[in-house]
């Protein structure tokens, strides 16, 4: 059965009305990884998997979620000390206080809802909940919130209730994407424009392919590089007051700091600076259509996170060098790190290879068969309308 049907269908069973149905989108980010919390550019797109939800006002002061996914119920208040044990609740109810917070009105409500965004594939299926439910309270509540503050709603959810001291650039997508455009956005000052991105018409495909592990350090491996980050920032503003973020730097002021910071921190700051520059490369070189380009930089973006920032791991580095036997044009691991997919640019009369290649010599090193995601660039926060 669709989603949204079975969505409508539980709902119904479990508050005996029916209400308004919203979503919000995963994404991919072409290149920019781990520049978001170092106020550089990223380069983010909605894709065409998300997060459903169905939602009606109960006139409470109680809010009834139930996560189709997990098969799970909760109920919750809206004060702080109400905060739910369940993590996924953590998401919804954290949304709800940092709405509150900025002063927006939150009521109990009614909610069931699913997604189709693979876990912990790097597609940021928790900016696409977070996105979910701060549009729906905003239209429900008319709260009059503009989308900037939408995604920082999501972004602060993640940093106070989850545990993941996360930049913007994944409730940003979720909030602002489009159909057929990429998003490039200034992670400072939150500037942002969007490129038509249309690979088909240049006779490419954009796929993800799924490793289908996701190693337990992530979380705490990413705050750890950020802290890295924070420390070689803090030692360059020493020489160089006006630098803010680590994207405010040049490489040359990186070399002046080399004997002042760890080596480990420094590798870190190095991928960072080199990352910021690849993003305005890659705009560039979307504007006179050279995917192979493209395709290049995407390759430097995973030897800088597979050697300099460490946040790959042995199936994606292998995905990434089959990529490169296979000839695909670009490849790089998307995310996070320590797990999930490598997003990979290919020409269309290599793509069945290059598919068929990787499940193949894929499951026959790691016992298990990568999963596939054709990517389509989607619609960001929405209402459904029927």
């Amino acid at each position: 059965m669709e989603m949204k049907s079975r969505i409508q269908e539980k709902f119904k069973l479990l508050y005996g009305t029916d209400g308004d149905m919203f979503a919000s989108a995963g994404r991919i980010n072409l290149i920019g990884e781990h520049t978001d919390y170092n106020g550089g550019y990223v380069f983010p797109g909605a894709i065409n998997k998300g997060i459903v939800i169905e939602i009606k006002l109960n006139g409470t002061d109680k809010v009834h979620a139930y996560s189709l996914d997990y098969d799970e119920y909760v109920e919750f208040g809206l004060n702080e000390e109400d905060k739910p044990q369940q993590s996924w609740a953590r998401y919804i109810f954290g949304v709800c206080r940092e709405t509150i917070k900025r002063g927006g009105k939150v009521e109990g409500f009614d909610t069931v809802f699913a997604g189709d965004v693979p876990l912990g594939a790097g597609l940021s299926s928790s900016a696409a909940l977070e996105s979910t439910f701060a549009y729906a309270l905003n239209y429900l509540f008319n709260n009059m919130t503009d989308k900037f503050e939408l995604a920082k709603i999501g972004q602060s959810t993640e940093h106070n209730y989850c545990g993941v001291n996360c930049g913007i650039m994944d409730q940003f997508a979720s909030v602002f994407g489009k159909k057929g455009s990429l998003i490039r956005l200034n992670c400072k000052t939150l500037e942002y424009k969007y490129f038509p991105f249309d690979p088909e018409a240049a006779g490419y495909k954009l796929v993800l392919v799924d490793s289908c592990v996701k190693h337990e350090l992530a979380s705490s491996a990413y705050n750890q590089r950020r802290q890295s980050c924070e420390n070689v920032c803090a030692a360059i503003k020493k020489n160089h007051p006006d630098v803010e973020f680590l994207s405010d730097a040049k490489r040359v002021w990186l070399e002046e700091v080399r004997e002042l910071v760890p080596e480990e921190d420094f590798l870190r700051a190095e991928y960072v600076i080199g990352e910021v520059q690849r993003v305005l490369d890659v705009c560039d070189a979307l504007e006179r259509s050279d995917y192979e380009t493209v395709g290049e930089m995407m390759y430097q973006t995973h030897f800088g996170l597979s050697r300099l920032y460490e946040v790959s791991c042995e199936e994606l580095d292998f995905l990434n060098k089959l990529a490169r036997k296979c000839d695909v044009t670009g490849s790089r691991v998307m995310g996070g790190g320590f797990g999930g997919c490598t997003i990979n640019l290919v020409k269309d009369n290599l793509y069945d290879d290059f598919v068929n290649t990787a499940i193949e010599k894929f499951t026959e090193k790691f016992g298990h068969a990568p999963k596939i995601y054709d990517v389509v660039i989607s619609d960001g926060a929405r209402k459904i309308e029927f």
